[in-house]
C-alpha cells in the first residue's frame, strides 16, 4: 500500500467530480451510532489530508472577502457496509499498491490515551481486529470495482 503519486494532470479542480481520475471513498461501519461514524471518518479524512495534501483544492475567498480554506477537489463518498463486509474490503484493499487505505480499529475509539491504542493495536493480529471504518483512495476504476454498489451511509 503507497500514497498514490498525483500529476498536474490528475488535479483538476475544473471539473466534476465524476470525472476525476482519483476516487476517494469512506466506508462506515452501518451498525455505528452517528456520533462514533462521523468521527471515524473525520478521523481517516484528517489522516488521508495529512498523506495526500494535494487533495485539497486551493483556498478561496467568499463575496465579502472572508477566505475559506480549500476542500477536496475529488470529493468524498461516505458509504456503508456491515463488520463482515468492512473486512474483506479491508483485506482486498491492502492488497492493492495503487491504492491509499486508512482504517479504523475498534481500540481507535476505546482508548482515551494513544499510546494505549498502539499498545493495543500491537497486541492484536490483523485478522482480530474489528474495524469502524476504512478510508480508501486511488483510481476510480480500481475503487469502484472494489466498493462495488455500497450504500451512502444514512
Amino acid at each position: 500500500m503507497s500514497v498514490p503519486q498525483l500529476t498536474d494532470e490528475d488535479v483538476r479542480t475544473d471539473q466534476s467530480t465524476r470525472q476525476a481520475k482519483l476516487k476517494w471513498v469512506i466506508v462506515v461501519d452501518e451498525e455505528l451510532p452517528a456520533g462514533r461514524a462521523v468521527n471515524a471518518a473525520a478521523c481517516m479524512a484528517a489522516a488521508v489530508g495529512r498523506a495526500m495534501p494535494e487533495l485539497l483544492g486551493p483556498d478561496g475567498t467568499d463575496g465579502s472577502g472572508a477566505g475559506h480554506p480549500g476542500l477536496p477537489w475529488a470529493g468524498c463518498s461516505i458509504l456503508a457496509a456491515g463488520p463482515e463486509a468492512l473486512r474483506e474490503l479491508r483485506a482486498k484493499a491492502a492488497g492493492k499498491d495503487d491504492l491509499y487505505l486508512v482504517d479504523m480499529p475498534g481500540q481507535a475509539q476505546t482508548s482515551r490515551v494513544y499510546d494505549e491504542y498502539l499498545d493495543s493495536l500491537a497486541g492484536t493480529k490483523t485478522e482480530d481486529l474489528d474495524y469502524l471504518a476504512l478510508s480508501i483512495v486511488g483510481p476510480r476504476n480500481k475503487v469502484s470495482k472494489l466498493i462495488g454498489k455500497l450504500p451512502l451511509l444514512r
